[in-house]
């Protein structure tokens, strides 16, 4: 007998609301502007320099302000309209997209200023991405709310493949200011789109910025230990097992394929990402988490470790993707969790630890593998990173029995007025160790 809840499954349950949909248009936008810069900038700062050192300090340029201010930005998306907050923040990206252009075609490219316009952008980022995960319960309705977290994260995947692939064909036919132009495109779409969205009032108490309101969404997310060991189980294996930020390096250096080859292997990670979110949109929701979640971890390790070793370019392709599909696993269980636990007025707190982790994976795995790779090379980086990944998924595997039992089990939501409207606070979510 078929399961009567995959017989009601509709993979675009939420984009068929007008609201989510303009939503999702703007926020695909707005990730494609993002990786499309994050790329550009990164290949005009190894051709500048030549160094992978540099591609590590930009890494930790990043990551700064996302230790510093990411907890202040979700206490901020907690208290104040979250709309404005991600319109606001995404001003300043486009600002530093145009001082970056003027300075390409006036032949103005010394490194302090990139570093200066990176660490503003990430300035704007610690505000913008939990206001913006935050936001997502006020635009879709209760009963489309789980689906809206994965077709967001699919259209966040297609947001990653389309930036490197589109700023590394920019650059490669027009030069890098074209991409920063197509970078303002964008940005200004996203604002747009912005602008007519509807949201529905944010549910529960609205908390001042103060150190007691942070504190209280560190301690949500550490008070529930399968939350805060899914997102340290990613964070320590992207830290070793990241191998991004030496990517103008493979493909200038080791693959020798120039900015095009680089636009198609940078694509190549969320290539395979894209292609599982579409799987994990169609196929009913991952129940066993806490399992898949270590597998999926592990296999990562075992890509990046072939990937460091290949030298061909269709292999690193295909490797790359395939990290990509473990990854996206990874990404969908930890937001999962993270949305459908957390009341609305802690939205945008919780959010800011889940994006502290992530910064910290991210920007840290760039500035692990920059200094191994100078202090030895970039096969060696790569890995050692993967074995160190994989060494990470052991100790979790070991230590921690009630993540690998892990179950995400849906309980139906409380009755709301807005129930079918086209914005609505999430349907409450129990999970459970069993």
């Amino acid at each position: 007998m078929t399961d009567p809840d995959h017989q009601r499954h509709d993979p675009l349950q939420a984009l068929r609301q007008p609201n989510f949909a303009i939503y999702a248009v703007g926020r695909l936008l707005a990730t494609v502007a993002m990786t499309l810069l994050n790329a550009s900038i990164a290949w005009q700062v190894y051709e500048i320099s030549g160094s992978a050192f540099q591609l590590a300090m930009l890494g930790l340029a990043r990551f700064v302000p996302s230790l510093g201010l990411s907890l202040v930005g979700g206490a901020f998306a907690d208290s104040h309209d979250r709309r404005r907050i991600v319109m606001a923040a995404q001003t300043i990206p486009l600002l530093c997209s145009a001082t970056l252009f003027l300075a390409t075609i006036n032949g103005f490219t010394e490194l302090p200023l990139f570093y200066g316009l990176v660490l503003l952008i990430a300035l704007a980022a610690a505000f913008e991405n939990p206001a913006r995960q935050a936001l997502l319960p006020q635009v879709v309705s209760k009963a489309a709310f789980q689906n809206a977290i994965i077709v967001s994260s699919t259209i966040q995947s297609l947001g990653f493949v389309t930036g490197p692939a589109v700023g590394g064909l920019l650059i490669g036919f027009f030069g890098v200011d074209s991409s920063y132009a197509v970078h303002m495109a964008l940005i200004a779409g996203s604002l747009a789109g912005l602008s007519v969205l509807r949201t529905a009032p944010a549910e529960g108490a609205r908390r001042a910025v103060s150190f007691a309101a942070i504190k209280e969404g560190v301690q949500f997310v550490t008070h529930r230990q399968v939350l805060l060991g899914a997102m340290t189980l990613d964070m320590f294996a992207v830290i070793f097992g990241g191998a991004t930020a030496l990517l103008p390096v493979v493909a200038k250096d080791i693959l020798e394929v120039g900015p095009k080859g680089y636009g198609v292997l940078s694509a190549s990670l969320e290539a395979g990402a894209l292609l599982m979110a579409l799987s994990l949109v169609v196929l009913p929701p991952i129940k066993q988490a806490g399992r898949v979640l270590i597998v999926t971890v592990a296999l990562f390790g075992l890509g990046t470790i072939v990937f460091g070793l290949s030298r061909n370019i269709y292999l690193s392709v295909a490797t790359y993707m395939f990290i990509g599909m473990a990854d996206q696993v990874s990404v969908v269980l930890r937001q999962t969790a993270v949305q459908l636990s957390t009341p609305d007025e802690l939205r945008g707190r919780v959010s800011s630890v889940n994006m502290l982790f992530i910064g910290a994976s991210n920007q840290l795995g760039a500035v692990e593998s920059g200094l191994v790779a100078a202090a030895t090379n970039a096969t060696f980086a790569i890995v050692s990173g993967g074995i160190g990944c994989l060494a990470v998924v052991g100790i979790v595997w070991a230590k921690l029995p009630e993540l690998r039992a892990y179950r995400i089990t849906p309980h139906p939501a409380s009755p709301s007025s807005n129930e079918e409207g086209d914005g609505a606070a999430p349907a409450d979510v129990q999970q459970a160790a069993s």
